[in-house]
């Protein structure tokens, strides 16, 4: 019966893990991607785009403000979510860059554009 009980809780278990792998990400075997880029440059310059309209006063502490969005097939920015920001008003502030930001030219696969979302750090010292 104890041997039983196990071999069940086993199946169970197996059968709950296997449930996990699925969900939204996928995988690509095939088409080349290409990465969406901003301004003609890389991150870097989207970077310096942040750095050069945030108004660093909206900042409390010195720490790291994460943030994602999506770039959308018309290179634009949708879905905004500050996942971890630095008190004050620096949520604020970094949904407002980004909403004024120009446009991206999108990722593409195959050479059709695609969305994509994107997941950036800034530190703050």
């Amino acid at each position: 019966m104890k041997k039983f009980f196990i071999f069940i809780v086993f199946c169970f278990a197996f059968n709950f893990s296997q449930a996990q792998l699925g969900g939204e990400d996928e995988v690509y075997l095939s088409g080349d991607l290409t990465e969406a880029t901003f301004q003609g440059g890389d991150l870097n310059k989207f970077y310096n785009y942040i750095i050069k309209n945030f108004d660093s006063k909206t900042v409390e502490k010195k720490g790291q403000l994460i943030f994602s969005f999506t770039i959308n097939e018309k290179g634009e920015i949708k879905n905004i979510r500050v996942l971890k920001d630095l008190g004050g008003t620096s949520a604020i502030e970094i949904i407002r860059i980004l909403r004024a930001s120009p446009k991206w030219e999108p990722a593409k696969r195959g050479g059709k554009p695609i969305s994509i979302n994107m997941k950036l750090p800034i530190n703050f010292k």
